[in-house]
């Protein structure tokens, strides 16, 4: 692909946090990024190292797709016509099997299946392979891809009879970044840790606390964006195996993603857990993330937690939600136990948690307000963040 060309690209993500996937697009340079105006996904221009560093870097987004094309069709023979095209050559080798995502709304062509045996024919009449058939909506921003990672996948939306057709670049889902081998009880996906971190304004400087840290997703996170290293680094994406990837480009951005990494972290990172299991996954996946000396892992409950030394820092979890683990009347106890234990050993820090329950909010007891709302496991969220009291209790 030349160096020169511009891509119009859409990266996908949770509804509900595209503004963040802007805010990532606009530090690393990329001027035009938009959030759609319905959710899930961000569209942006970049040349070819700029989508090359968007898969590199971004760590909200679930996936980057570059339009190949755009077109009207009312009838499957205009699908025919204008799919054979589409310069397929450019996303897939000869012998490939090529896996084809198919979404229909509001279109006179609303079978999902036969849009998507147009979509291999001509794939196969222009550059030959074998091709799967449809795999399903196109807008599952959850799914994840453990089979065939590595063929080539299209999204086809449909939608008011135009077409738009879409290359993955970036092969499974970008929140696999390849340390989270040990999971507990209910794991945090990485995006949508990241995303905690980003809404609640850390930015990698100040101490980090995850009270009750699971699998050690949060602060694992943490680590990586403190030492700016991108959570990319570790995986390979599926430009990789376009014909026309470029590997001098690559090297360029995964060089430049290199020199910009820290030795280590600039600030205190505390993970603890009352489960002993959940701490030693925690410290497994840190030390394939490489952050394992820049977090202190402990085993206790959540009166456990040390007094907080520095006047500033973030406090921030994933409790259990009543629909998750446990039940709400069982709950109450803990948030209130996670305010109480806030207020007294972290005042003036900023808290930010993952929350379901309205009820359970209240029993924080500290003013919390809405920053974002999504989903994690297929549970309506919302991320809820305040500042912790500057005259707290003391002592518990």
């Amino acid at each position: 692909m030349p160096a020169a060309e511009h891509f119009s690209l859409y990266a996908i993500t949770a509804p509900g946090l595209e503004p963040l996937v802007v805010q990532e697009l606009h530090a690393l340079g990329v001027g035009d990024a938009q959030a759609v105006r319905r959710g899930g996904g961000v569209t942006f221009t970049a040349s070819l190292e700029e989508m090359y560093a968007a898969n590199l870097h971004l760590r909200v987004a679930s996936r980057v797709v570059v339009r190949v094309a755009s077109f009207r069709v009312t009838a499957f023979r205009e699908l025919e016509r204008a799919a054979r095209r589409i310069a397929w050559e450019r996303y897939v080798t000869p012998g490939d099997r090529v896996r084809v995502r198919v979404t229909c709304r509001k279109s006179r062509l609303y079978h999902s299946d036969a849009v998507a045996e147009r979509i291999a024919d001509a794939v196969e009449r222009r550059v030959g392979g074998s091709v799967a058939a449809s795999e399903g909506s196109a807008e599952e921003e959850g799914r994840d891809d453990h089979a065939e990672e590595d063929a080539p996948l299209f999204v086809v939306r449909l939608s008011h009879d135009i077409c738009t057709v879409s290359a993955d670049s970036s092969g499974a889902l970008l929140h696999r970044r390849g340390y989270r081998q040990a999971v507990s009880k209910a794991p945090l996906r990485e995006t949508l840790a990241a995303a905690v971190l980003m809404a609640a304004g850390w930015d990698g400087t100040t101490p980090l606390l995850d009270p009750m840290c699971g699998s050690g997703t949060i602060a694992i996170e943490g680590a990586l964006l403190a030492r700016r290293m991108a959570p990319g680094r570790g995986r390979r994406f599926a430009f990789m195996r376009w014909p026309e990837f470029d590997p001098a480009a690559w090297a360029r951005v995964a060089g430049t993603a290199r020199e910009a990494e820290i030795p280590s972290a600039p600030c205190v990172i505390k993970a603890s857990d009352r489960d002993a299991g959940a701490t030693a996954a925690g410290i497994a996946n840190a030390e394939r993330a490489g952050v394992r000396e820049d977090i202190e892992f402990r085993t206790h409950a959540i009166s456990g937690v040390q007094r907080a030394l520095e006047t500033h820092g973030l406090l921030a979890t994933n409790p259990p939600y009543g629909s998750r683990v446990g039940n709400v009347a069982a709950l109450r106890n803990l948030y209130a136990q996670l305010g109480k234990v806030a207020r007294s050993k972290c005042p003036g820090w900023r808290i930010a948690m993952l929350s379901a329950e309205r009820e359970l909010e209240r029993q924080v007891a500290i003013p919390l307000a809405p920053v974002f709302a999504t989903g994690n496991g297929g549970i309506p969220v919302r991320l809820m963040a305040g500042f912790v009291p500057e005259l707290a209790q003391r002592t518990l």
